[in-house]
């Protein structure tokens, strides 16, 4: 799988060139796997993974974070490793490294809730109804069976992506087509809903995690959106007005340098979108419209 119109800097090989939040989460998913695999007989997992019995009966609220990084088996690991590569840098360059630890934990959590909701509506095979209007039972047997994975927070980056760049194009190598972004996440999405609907397989309880992730992804990002593009367009504003207004002490090198760069920065929003900008080039245009906000007091 490739991403056209998306390239990560190789100065310092492809690992080293991924930014730093992805990267450990791949170091720690992987070591926690191969160790729990060769050393500990799998205790990790099955300690940390998360169980509706424990979670929410237990009070075991950990498990909401830490079922994300663990893995079933090599191919499960394989698989959220590589949509962690290719789609996580987008969103954590999109976000900055600190907020997106939040935005990718919080996802996965959400997988967990959903998962958790599903089953207590008795649309999950893990309850038993007794007889029509009385309260269902719990089967203890399969409300203890693990939920494990990266999945909910990967689908949380998916959502993300796909609607920060909706055109973005993925090409695939089975089956060897090309999607754009868009139609890419809509098809895991319904892929996901239909097994659940129609009872496919035995995995409903994981595609019910990635739709619980991608819904907090959703949210997450409406939210992160409405955010900054409000303090864009409040910054614009004043930026214009200050053309008209004449100011009461004159300006600085310093001022007309930082201005320089906050109007730099502005013609790439218009050019590429928020998503393309640095962590130092948010900073400046959040400095530049504190300080635009200082002089219009």
């Amino acid at each position: 799988m490739t991403l056209k119109n998306f390239s990560l800097s190789t100065r310092s090989g492809w690992f080293g060139s991924l930014p730093p939040v992805i990267r450990w989460i791949l170091i720690v998913n992987i070591s926690i796997y191969a160790l729990d695999l060769l050393f500990l007989d799998h205790a990790i997992r099955d300690r940390f993974a998360f169980r509706i019995s424990s979670a929410i009966h237990g009070f075991a609220i950990w498990e909401f974070v830490t079922f994300q990084f663990l893995h079933g088996s090599l191919g499960h690991l394989f698989f959220n490793s590589v949509g962690l590569f290719f789609f996580g840098p987008f969103m954590e360059r999109y976000w900055g490294s600190k907020r997106f630890i939040w935005f990718y934990l919080i996802s996965g959590a959400g997988g967990a809730g959903f998962y958790t909701c599903l089953t207590y509506l008795n649309i999950l095979p893990n309850f038993q109804s007794l007889a029509l209007g009385q309260e269902p039972i719990i089967d203890y047997s399969s409300a203890s069976i693990p939920l494990v994975g990266a999945s909910a927070g990967i689908y949380g980056i998916l959502v993300g992506v796909a609607m920060v760049a909706p055109s973005l194009k993925v090409s695939l190598l089975f089956p060897p087509i090309t999607l754009t972004m868009r139609q890419f996440a809509i098809a895991l999405l319904v892929i996901a809903l239909g097994v659940i609907l129609l009872d496919i397989g035995n995995n409903q309880g994981g595609e019910a995690g990635h739709l619980g992730g991608a819904i907090l992804g959703f949210l997450l990002m409406k939210w992160g959106q409405a955010g900054n593009s409000w303090s864009v367009r409040k910054f614009i504003r004043k930026k214009q007005a200050s053309k008209y207004t004449a100011k009461l002490r004159p300006r600085t090198s310093i001022d007309f340098q930082q201005q320089s760069e906050a109007d730099t920065i502005l013609d790439k929003i218009s050019r590429e979108g928020f998503q393309s900008l640095n962590e130092r080039e948010r900073n400046i245009l959040q400095e530049a419209a504190r300080r635009a906000n200082s002089s219009n007091l």
